[in-house]
């Protein structure tokens, strides 16, 4: 079993910036995707961006030039970064890992854009 919890969520500026963390109870090998999805009120869960050893990062079309995704050298980290965030971020945002067959979620971190 593992464990994913996110931080940095909060009230951010339309324009601004975020950034948003998860870190994983143990080690979950790189080759292994982590990452981050999102859901907002009366929408369906969403991709925002998995990482993705190797190759190029899964990122979702509506934040697409304006993240960046990073694993940590523990292998127990994931960071994603946001800017130029709009009020249509406003979301819950959830960790994401996927092991094999098995799939693990984080309780998710509110991230509000408003002035």
């Amino acid at each position: 079993q593992v464990q994913l919890v996110e931080s940095g969520g909060g009230l951010v500026q339309p324009g601004g910036s975020l950034r948003l963390s998860c870190a994983a109870s143990r080690s979950i090998y790189k080759n292994y995707p982590m990452g981050w999805y999102r859901q907002a009120p009366g929408n369906e869960r969403e991709l925002v961006a998995m990482y993705i050893t190797g190759g190029s990062p899964q990122l979702g079309d509506s934040v697409k030039g304006r993240i960046t995704i990073s694993r940590g050298d523990s292998e127990n980290t994931v960071t994603l970064e946001m800017n130029s965030l709009k009020p249509e971020d406003t979301a819950v945002y959830y960790c994401h890992a996927r092991i094999g067959s098995w799939t693990f979620w984080g309780q998710g971190t509110q991230v509000t854009v408003s002035s």
